[in-house]
């Protein structure tokens, strides 16, 4: 009897990337998901940012928005837009996109090699 040997595929898929800010595939189903139950029209683009605030200094924005503004970079991920403000595409470069539902609790996590320091939370950064 011939022995029948199975190949088990362990390549992670990295994340889409686009001008140095990547959305993990995870967290594009989530927006899609978010999208479809809150009935988000499909032209609304997903507003990624940067603001001053926090403990430590600066925060990560994330919502939907009908309209761009002159200075927005657009990004594509699969058929989800991503709007970016000029000023916070500076800090967010580099920047990962995530979307956990793990113990610790479920949401968007940004996985940012340009924060220098972060709060016990993760919603805030300092460069």
């Amino acid at each position: 009897m011939e022995e029948t040997k199975t190949a088990i595929n362990t390549e992670l898929k990295q994340p889409e990337v686009t001008d140095g800010i990547a959305l993990t595939e995870k967290a594009i189903g989530e927006v899609k998901k978010i999208m479809a139950e809150n009935s988000i029209p499909a032209d609304y683009v997903l507003r990624i940012g940067v603001k001053g605030g926090g403990c430590s200094g600066l925060s990560y924005t994330l919502g939907f928005d009908a309209e761009l503004k002159p200075a927005d970079k657009v990004l594509e991920f699969e058929d989800v837009k991503v709007a970016v403000d000029w000023k916070s595409i500076l800090y967010l470069t580099g920047t990962t996109v995530d979307y956990t539902d793990g113990l610790n609790g479920k949401g968007f996590v940004f996985n940012n090699p340009s924060a220098k320091k972060t709060c016990g939370c993760g919603s805030s950064f300092g460069v």
